[in-house]
């Protein structure tokens, strides 16, 4: 019951009443963004989500799109200010996924939506992801985030795909507001972002 309506309808409800409310925070960082980072502060991406459906994932940049002498984006740790980083230690860059909520191409919880070229590297138990929506925060996310092995987050995204209920969301909704709250796990040490998945030996 939860899984298959209750859980959706409350996606809906909630990403609604939180766009609403969250409406002038967004514009105001919107405009922001484009005057100290970049002049189109939306990063889009296609990424995998249930049943591996492609869509077009949202979030606020928070890396310039700087270039060297060859045209090659500078590395992440060199676009990456203390705007940007401020913006991604509150988590305020994953407010314009609400839509993405709203759509119903994610939900608020579950394993956060990867890159699609990591698609054929899953092994059949990593697959499992991919039986729920993705979301925007995650079992995997509310214990190390980024500061934890690739490993470690596939382990946590099967046990959800495979124990997912409204008592573990809750959980997960009440420590994700703690995560963000103290600013746990956002990245690995001296890293500006997590390195690649390249599969599982």
């Amino acid at each position: 019951m939860y899984k298959a309506f209750l859980k959706r309808l409350i996606d809906i409800l909630a990403s609604l009443i939180l766009i609403i409310l969250t409406l002038p925070l967004m514009i105001i960082i919107y405009f922001l963004i484009k005057f100290k980072i970049s002049k189109s502060p939306i990063f889009r991406q296609i990424r995998p989500g249930l049943n591996e459906k492609l869509f077009t994932i949202y979030k606020f940049k928070t890396m310039s799109d700087e270039v060297d002498e060859n045209g090659n984006l500078l590395s992440d740790e060199l676009r990456l200010d203390k705007f940007g980083a401020k913006i991604r230690s509150l988590s305020l860059d994953e407010l314009p996924q609400l839509f993405n909520v709203l759509k119903g191409d994610m939900s608020f919880i579950g394993p956060r939506p990867l890159l699609t070229e990591y698609l054929p590297l899953y092994n059949e138990t990593q697959k499992l992801r991919h039986n729920v929506r993705p979301g925007i925060t995650g079992l995997a996310q509310v214990n190390g985030r980024n500061a934890i092995s690739w490993s470690k987050k596939f382990e946590y995204d099967s046990y959800y795909a495979k124990n997912l209920s409204f008592c573990l969301d809750l959980k997960i909704a009440f420590l994700t507001i703690k995560k963000v709250i103290i600013k746990e796990g956002i990245n690995k040490d001296g890293m500006a972002t997590t390195e690649k998945f390249n599969g599982t030996n």
